[in-house]
């Protein structure tokens, strides 16, 4: 990924490498502080609350305690969406070519 920011942007392959490492960092930063980031088109990172529930051990049958968590989601946005819906996409993904 770094080496193709560093072709669209004319930075060393170095330089793209550490602009996305300190996006991805923020964005993980924002995200334990509970705050939202939205990156307009591409879409938005939020945290979501998960409680507690009961499951089931899909080996033995028995029900099992599964803990709260917060969890990292992601939702993609118009652009994105868009540029990945294409028929061509959808049909390589379903197993045709």
């Amino acid at each position: 990924m770094a080496e193709a920011i560093a072709a669209k942007t004319g930075l060393t392959k170095k330089d793209a490498a550490n602009a996305m490492n300190a996006t991805f960092e923020v964005i993980e930063e924002s995200l334990a502080n509970g705050e939202r980031v939205s990156l307009i088109g591409f879409g938005t990172f939020d945290v979501k609350y998960r409680p507690a529930r009961q499951g089931v051990n899909p080996s033995t049958g028995g029900k099992i305690k599964i803990a709260e968590k917060a969890m990292a989601k992601f939702k993609a946005g118009k652009s994105l969406g868009d540029r990945v819906n294409k028929p061509k996409l959808r049909k390589a993904l379903k197993g045709g070519k």
